[in-house]
């Protein structure tokens, strides 16, 4: 029997969704749509859905109840209607959930039940921006649908296998001992990529590979064996790369410095690593890289020539953790659609192997360096919701 799982991404001000069509477990997820509802948190959102061939299937402006703006709730209810109408409500088997953080104790996917989401609640305070968001969604969908399985898969139980002295602080061990380690993120793309490089690399994808994930988040992530052991992000996702609005690395006294000599308070703090810094801190111009590379201003040059910097600085690192690099993966919107991006990094990274293919890297084939590089690179796109489809239905499968 044909049945369909939704998948759910759900942050501050927005849900972005997509529906798989699941003909068995013999076959592969089909993606049937993709979509989000925008504005939430505001007096009127908006649904967007189109499908895989682009034809727009919803573009209709959302009125919270009179007097309340948008919430989850409220939002997840307009989709139920959407669905129904279009005759999938009824077939819906499953619902897969991004959840940014699983701690220490979730290394896989799991089913939500009432105890897992005390769990997520209790997760809060490691990812106070994204966690509640994610659960909100949770909870709106348990209301409404009481009955529907729903199977929570999180962003960091890719990298909880990491060696341990990956993942320390040097702390006491007392503050170590209390959760606060490295956890890293974007684990869903990284593990996508992870079941995709045989296809593409053959045998060479059980070698020394340092994945790329380029985005207005970023970070970047050494698999060895297409497992995680080593990845740029860490107690937060504000760790590592140059992000749209995020600094990356920074020395914990600039923090102090700011708390003690500006009067910034935890808030304020908050709002400048989180919304003020990074490639729109450092340009003054945009936290696109769209519009930097477009620029022609001095300072959008400036966040262009950081961002590829610290990538090659930790691309040394990661390559160091792996003894060796065999092979450069780019995925994420940057990194599979900024030809000049990926030009800049192979050609840093020439001291480690790599020889850049400068035709291939403008056309659409995967590989990017040329037959004789030592180091092979790749443009793989990634495909976070598929993972969590995939997910959804092994666990549910599993589960009997």
């Amino acid at each position: 029997m044909t049945g369909h799982i939704l998948v759910l991404n759900a942050g501050s001000s927005s849900i972005k969704l997509a529906l798989f069509t699941d003909q068995g477990e013999e076959r592969e997820l089909e993606a049937t749509f993709h979509g989000e509802i925008e504005d939430i948190g505001e007096a009127r959102g908006h649904l967007l859905v189109s499908s895989q061939s682009g034809e727009r299937l919803a573009d209709q402006p959302l009125q919270p109840h009179a007097g309340k703006l948008l919430d989850h709730e409220q939002a997840l209810q307009i989709l139920h209607q959407w669905l129904a109408s279009r005759g999938i409500e009824e077939s819906l088997t499953a619902v897969g959930h991004r959840v940014v953080h699983g701690g220490e104790h979730w290394s896989r996917p799991v089913r939500i039940d009432p105890e897992v989401r005390r769990g997520l609640a209790e997760l809060i305070p490691l990812a106070p921006l994204h966690q509640p968001h994610n659960l909100a969604a949770i909870e709106a969908l348990a209301k409404l649908r009481p009955e529907l399985p729903q199977v929570a898969c999180f962003d960091t139980a890719f990298h909880r296998n990491n060696p341990l002295v990956a993942q320390t602080f040097a702390l006491p061990r007392e503050i170590s001992e209390s959760r606060v380690r490295r956890y890293g993120f974007h684990g869903l793309s990284y593990e996508y990529i992870a079941q995709v490089l045989p296809e593409l690399m053959g045998e060479r994808a059980e070698g020394r590979v340092v994945v790329v994930h380029l985005g207005n988040g970023a970070s970047m992530c050494a698999l060895r064996g297409r497992r995680s052991i080593a990845t740029t992000m860490g107690f937060t996702a504000l760790d590592g790369l140059v992000m749209g609005t995020r600094c990356g690395a920074l020395d914990p006294g600039v923090l102090l410095y700011l708390l003690q000599e500006r009067g910034m308070d935890a808030a304020a703090l908050t709002d400048l690593l989180y919304h003020r810094c990074g490639l729109l801190g450092v340009s003054g111009v945009s936290h696109d890289m769209r519009t930097l590379l477009a620029s022609g201003e001095p300072s959008a040059a400036e966040a262009v020539d950081l961002f590829v910097y610290r990538i090659g600085r930790e691309l040394g690192s990661l390559a160091a953790a792996l003894g060796g690099l065999d092979a450069l993966v780019f995925t994420g919107g940057i990194g599979e659609h900024a030809v000049q991006i990926r030009t800049r990094v192979c050609r840093d990274a020439e001291w480690l192997g790599v020889e850049l293919d400068a035709k291939a890297n403008e056309g659409d084939d995967p590989r990017i360096s040329t037959d004789a590089s030592r180091v092979s690179a790749w443009v793989i796109p990634t495909d976070e919701e598929l993972m969590i489809a995939r997910h959804t239905r092994a666990l549910l499968g599993a589960a009997g």
